[in-house]
Parts: C-alpha cells; structure tokens; sequence
C-alpha cells in the first residue's frame, strides 16, 4: 500500500475540517499510519512462520493458525485505515462539485457572478456532507474495534494455543511468535482508535452546537427586526393622528363656554337686518 498517496489524498480534507478535525487526521497519520508502517508490519511479519505447534503432522499447523487467527491483526488495521478515510473523501469531493458548479456559473454570467462565497465554508449541503462522514467514521471504528474483540476475546493475545482441529491426531500445543510486543501494539492501536472516536463524538457535538447557537440568533436577529418595525409602524401612526387633529382639541386647557357660545341679540335671533328695521314707517303713531 503507498501510504504518501493515502497522505495527498487526506491532506486535502484538512483544510475543509474543524480543530477537532486536524486532531484527529494528526492523529490518524502520527499514532496509527506511522506506527503501523515503521513498526506493527515488522513485528507482524509472516507470523504464520512464527506460529511453531509440536507436531509434524501436515496441515495441522495451517489449520490451528487459521481457527485462532481468521483475519490477521495488520491486514485488518489497514482494512480500517482505508475505510475509516473514505467518509473524508466525500467531503473533498463535494467541494470539488461546487468548485465545478462555480467555474460554470462564472463562464455563464460572468466573473463579477457569485454562486458560492466560499465553496469550502460548512453551509448548507456541505455541513451535512460532513456531518454524515464524522458518523460514519464513527461507525467504521466502533465496527473495526468490535470485530477484533469478536476475534481475538478482549485483544488478547496469549503464548500458548491448545488445538483439536482436524486433522490434528489429538490435543496439540502451538505457540505464537512475540506475544508480548503484539499485545503491546494491540492495545496502542486500540487505545488510538478509541481516541479518535472520542474526537469526532466532540466534533459532532461541536457542529450541532455551533449550528444551534447560529439558529438561535438568527431567530433572535429576526424578532427584534420584527419588534423595531412594528415600533415604528406604531410611532407613524401617533404622529398621523397628532396631525389630523383640530388645534383646539390639542390645547392643554378645554375651550371655555363663552368663547363657543356667544350671547346673540334680539334681531340676529329673529334673523332680521336693522337697517331694514330702521326704514319701517311708525305705525303706532297714526
């Protein structure tokens, strides 16, 4: 396996990845790729080799081997490796889809033209894009671990096998090569798979959170935008009312009695004009 190319092809998501995502590639490449590579494949070997039983009856030691080691401890590692990387390339690759549909809105509308702000920001289907790789990733782990301790009874190694297995004539012991060193590299691998699930259960948290804090404000941010307008739609209406009312009605003191009713005299009652009055002939006198 050409564990740089692995490395090229992983590089690229850290740039699209949270803290809790560098950690956890840094993690990946210093405590699992480069332990497995520098050290694990040479302790491994060929242990079929190192796998001694006291008997030379043919086919016994292959059959013995197989029954207590199915699947081996580094080609399972690697398995694991490979899988748990392929949820990251998901993200890469939708990024690489909105670059694709960037270069083609810009070719069509022009290079003023936006479709995206930022093709590698976590918005919209990227942040589920990602999401979904951090579960997956979890789930590849939890699967990995669960298998090996399915197998191997609690990554257990010990020195000593005892085999019934045909065609073995009878009970036959058969020993395992470095017992020690591969329970120690056991544990260390277990021990950082572990770690790497805990750092995208944090992850995960991390995104869900930071999306809710933003749906929180920005509902907060529409109900005082909301509360603002209605405001001021309010204050409008005051001042309307305020400008359509008569002056006097504004007056802190109401209108006095005298000044709305005036004393009318005797000829303005009867509606008469007093000079035509004045040149009426005197009829009492004759």
């Amino acid at each position: 396996m050409d564990w740089k190319t692995f490395q090229a092809l992983l590089s690229g998501v850290n740039k699209y990845s949270t803290a809790f995502g560098r950690i956890w590639l840094s993690v990946v490449f210093v405590f699992r790729v480069m332990v497995y590579v520098v050290a694990a494949e040479r302790v491994w070997g060929d242990e079929q080799k190192d796998f001694d039983c006291n008997t030379k009856q043919p086919g016994c030691p292959n059959v013995c081997y197989d029954h207590f080691f199915p699947i081996s401890h580094i080609r399972l590692w690697a398995l694991q490796l490979i899988f748990i990387s392929c949820p990251s390339f998901m993200v890469v690759m939708h990024v690489a889809y909105r670059d694709d549909r960037e270069r083609k809105h810009k070719a069509k509308f022009g290079d003023n033209s936006k479709l995206y702000n930022n093709t590698g920001k976590k918005h919209g289907g990227l942040w589920w894009t990602y999401l979904i790789s951090l579960f997956v990733k979890t789930g590849i782990e939890i699967a990995f671990l669960y298998i090996l301790h399915r197998i191997y009874d609690s990554f257990y190694l010990p020195r000593l096998v005892k085999c019934e297995e045909a065609p073995c004539p009878n009970q036959v012991d058969c020993y395992i090569g470095h017992p020690t060193e591969k329970k120690v590299f056991t544990y260390f691998m277990v021990g950082a798979s572990a770690l790497c699930i805990v750092l995208n259960l944090c992850e995960i948290l991390y995104l869900i959170s930071k999306r809710i804090v933003q749906v929180a404000k920005k509902i907060k941010r529409r109900n005082r935008n909301v509360a603002l307008q209605h405001d001021d739609y309010a204050n409008d209406n005051f001042n309307n009312f305020n400008m359509t009312l008569p002056k006097r009605v504004l007056e802190d003191k109401p209108p006095s009695f005298n000044s709305v009713c005036k004393p009318l005299s005797r000829l303005e009652v009867l509606g008469m004009d007093p000079k035509i009055r004045a040149s009426a002939p005197n009829l009492s006198l004759s």
